[in-house]
């Protein structure tokens, strides 16, 4: 699925997901530099995020896989 991910003016990272018209704070990263690792949400959900390089700037719209919810 297709999401944007920013970080606001505090250096809170979010994800807004566009299909789903939700906008939810991330709440823990796998990957200290973010790419290639998987997200939590506020919300509950999981995120696998592409590998992407260390330095990539943000805002940024990026093709993420939702992980099943165990």
């Amino acid at each position: 699925m297709k999401v944007m991910i920013r970080r606001n003016s505090e250096g809170v990272l979010s994800v807004y997901v566009p299909k789903k018209d939700l906008e939810e704070p991330v709440v823990e990263v796998e990957n200290p530099q973010l790419w290639g690792g998987a997200v939590t949400l506020a919300n509950g959900w999981k995120l696998q995020l592409p590998d992407l390089a260390a330095e990539t700037a943000l805002p940024i719209t990026v093709e993420a896989k939702k992980l099943s919810e165990d």
